[in-house]
């Protein structure tokens, strides 16, 4: 057995009518300091939303249950108790993260809510995420003795106790054949019919895994007798509570087992959830680490088809939550989602619990070497995000493109990579070379703009992205058409002029749409959300790249949507820094930094370190900033890239200013300054002269610091920036 450590937890408790919650990854667990958020709640209105899930469920007990308004009511109330039970920082992290395990840590009053059921207005919990409950309790006077699992393992199937479901015998038999083919690891007893309770609970705590196929009662007035029907009465709560303590009970028990003697007419309790439970705490309590249940009466076709698929994913070496997701998905596979079969399990344990770990073989590929996507993004104060200076890696397949002249490949591999040294008057020489020699050969195009773009020559940028444009029209390339309008609605976006930019995004997403492009569509969608970032609009944001991350994770292993994953990653990271949400910034920041670090892109690093550095910042980490932001400075100063350099000194100047190096902070605006005028960058002369402006008035020198905030104000006014208002208001204060 093996556990990882990636999963996320959410802990949720009750205070009266009030949850207090957080939402942190397993390994953050040490951590002094955590975050938490709260919400008041009416409780009535949970209890009758909870009231509705439950009507709903009724109606899944016959297969022939297809109800097409059936999933849209369970959507409409999930939705809604999504809405009510989380707060929106847990509903942000739950709806953006990455990780595909999540633990419920909840308190045991909470139990009766189908926390598995809410839907976030794209999916249900129990299908997003790898999913287990972990129960806090008042009750458990001493910890349980756990089970140490390694070697081979011992499972005990108990099959159809009472000789009276041909299924369940069915059921065991099948799954004692899919183990009997892994007897390297498992060994199988598989017992049924004329199975007492003496027989259990003399044998049940020599074994791994049990498996439990049958019948199950439930007494809602005393549960020490709920449990398993054998053929000569009922295991119970209070059989399996006896048996803990002295020694471990199995590391996973799974029964599938419906309640049919507690409820008539093939329906449910509205307390269903206590009920399963009450078998599950005996467990639980007893040391069981892993606990599967059936919360409501199932078809036996289900149950065996459910039980098939789990163990089918646990012999590959998928953890128990994720089998539970596929065996969840299998079910709809086969019956349809407005069945809502998928609905009758619940997992108690930590989702990432693994059994059988598979040898994972040396992967024989590596990432091939690639061109390079600046993006760095300056959050206080920056209003423009100086960052793509380099062509998408999706424009690497241009090289196999057909050209008149075979020579073109070899010298536009030369350009792309005298332009990663940094050489960048060589580049603009041989791609124009190139474009005389083979004008329909478009990737040169995108490589001579990003080239410009990167010494600050935007409007010599935009004509070459102009001419890819219509070279891409000429030879009716939709694909690189949309590539097209995405890089220059991002050169507009640096200028400032924030409409055209908005337009250029929009055709490009409308166009990859039409041409089912997902690679373009989803990156500029990125962009678009950047646009709205810059704007203020973060939730807006978060939608596009939400969307745009989940397009390129599906198909990450292709290398270009795996490259716009770690961009996708990068933004994100950004988002929740202009959140000061810095945990998960730097969560995102770590992912991006990893994937850029696969695949070998260096350069990608000065981003890296300039946003890291910047969270420093914000934690008064000065010197840690201030070496992270010296690394991303020696990266762009090899690359000769003047915007990102304007940038970095700007932000240079910003840290000195929060360490109190007054003159520092103004050498470092002054040649930011310089360097932004000799570029013509007005966005971010804006800037630097805001920060100049916030020096002076620190300094009291309220002259100066007037003049620079009138130059500021003017830059912003003239491209219509929301940061023009701040700058107003730091005039009426400085005159005040």
């Amino acid at each position: 057995m093996v556990e990882d450590s990636s999963a996320l937890v959410l802990e949720i408790s009750r205070l009266e009518n009030q949850l207090k919650m957080s939402v942190y990854e397993q390994k953050e667990l040490a951590h002094t300091v955590r975050r938490y958020s709260q919400c008041s709640l009416d409780f009535q209105e949970i209890n009758k939303l909870c009231q509705e899930i439950s009507f709903i469920l009724n109606k899944t007990g016959k297969l022939a249950a297809q109800d097409a308004d059936l999933i849209n009511n369970l959507k409409k109330s999930s939705h809604l108790l999504w809405d009510q039970l989380l707060t929106r920082s847990v509903k942000d992290r739950l709806k953006i993260t990455i990780i595909k395990d999540l633990v419920l840590s909840l308190d045991e009053e909470l139990i009766s809510i189908p926390w598995e059921m809410l839907y976030d207005g794209n999916d249900f919990l129990a299908l997003k995420f790898n999913l287990g409950r972990l129960i806090r309790t008042r009750h458990q006077e001493s910890p349980p003795q756990y089970r140490s699992v390694s070697g081979k393992l011992k499972m005990l199937i108990l099959a159809n106790p009472t000789d009276d479901l041909k299924s369940a015998y069915l059921e065991g038999i099948n799954i004692k054949n899919q183990f009997d083919k892994r007897r390297d690891l498992i060994c199988i007893d598989f017992k049924s019919t004329h199975i007492d309770t003496l027989y259990v609970k003399k044998n049940l705590r020599e074994y791994d895994l049990v498996h439990f196929a049958g019948h199950c009662e439930y007494e809602k007035d005393n549960s020490k007798n709920t449990g398993w029907v054998l053929s000569d009465g009922r295991f119970t709560t209070e059989d399996i509570l006896a048996l803990g303590g002295t020694s471990s009970l199995p590391a996973l028990v799974f029964s599938n087992a419906c309640h049919t003697a507690c409820v008539a007419k093939n329906s449910i309790d509205l307390d269903y959830q206590e009920k399963t439970y009450s078998l599950a705490s005996a467990f639980l309590f007893s040391g069981v680490r892993h606990y599967i249940g059936v919360i409501h009466k199932i078809e036996d076709l289900v149950s065996f088809a459910f039980a098939k698929e789990f163990y089918t994913e646990i012999i590959k070496g998928k953890s128990v939550g994720e089998s539970m997701r596929l065996a969840r998905l299998k079910l709809i596979e086969e019956y349809g989602i407005n069945s809502i079969l998928w609905t009758n399990y619940i997992l108690y344990g930590d989702p990432n619990f693994i059994l059988f770990r598979q040898k994972s073989k040396p992967s024989a590929l590596k990432p091939p070497k690639s061109l390079s996507l600046y993006k760095k993004h300056k959050k206080k104060f920056l209003e423009i995000f100086t960052g793509l200076s380099i062509i998408s890696i999706s424009l690497l397949l241009y090289r196999w493109l057909p050209t008149i002249n075979p020579n073109t490949h070899i010298l536009f591999n030369q350009a792309q990579n005298l332009f990663k040294s940094g050489k960048n008057a060589e580049v603009i020489k041989i791609g124009n070379q190139i474009i005389k020699k083979d004008p329909k050969f478009l990737g040169v195009y995108p490589l001579i703009a990003d080239t410009y773009a990167k010494l600050g020559q935007r409007d010599e940028a935009l004509k070459y992205y102009f001419d890819y444009l219509l070279t891409a029209q000429k030879k009716n390339d939709k694909k690189y058409l949309a590539s097209s309008y995405c890089l220059i609605g991002w050169l507009y976006h640096q200028k400032g002029e924030y409409s055209k930019a908005f337009d250029f995004y929009n055709q490009s997403i409308t166009l990859s749409r039409q041409n089912q492009d997902k690679l373009n569509e989803a990156m500029a969608m990125r962009k678009l959300a950047v646009w709205h970032m810059s704007r203020g609009n973060h939730d807006k944001a978060l939608e596009l790249l939400t969307k745009s991350s989940e397009i390129n994770r599906e198909k990450q292993h292709i290398q270009e949507y795996k490259y716009n994953l770690a961009c996708d990653y990068f933004d994100l990271g950004l988002l929740f820094e202009n959140k000061e949400d810095l945990n998960t910034a730097k969560e995102f920041y770590d992912k991006s930094l990893k994937i850029f670090g696969e695949m070998n892109l260096k350069n990608e690093m000065s981003d890296y370190y300039f946003n890291l550095g910047e969270i420093y910042l914000f934690q008064k980490q000065y010197q840690k900033a201030l070496d992270s932001y010296m690394k991303g400075l020696a990266i762009d100063k090899l690359q000769g890239n003047k915007v990102s350099i304007v940038a970095d000194y700007n932000m240079l100047g910003e840290l000195y200013m929060a360490m109190d190096n007054s003159q520092k902070a103004e050498d470092a605006f002054k040649y930011a300054q310089d360097l932004a005028k000799e570029i013509k960058a007005q966005p971010e002369l804006a800037s630097i002269s805001y920060n100049l402006g916030l020096l002076y008035k620190k300094k009291n020198q309220k002259n100066k610091a007037r003049e620079y905030f009138r130059q500021a104000q003017e830059i912003y006014r003239l491209i219509d920036s929301p940061d023009y208002a701040e700058v107003k208001e730091e005039l009426l204060n400085l005159d005040n």
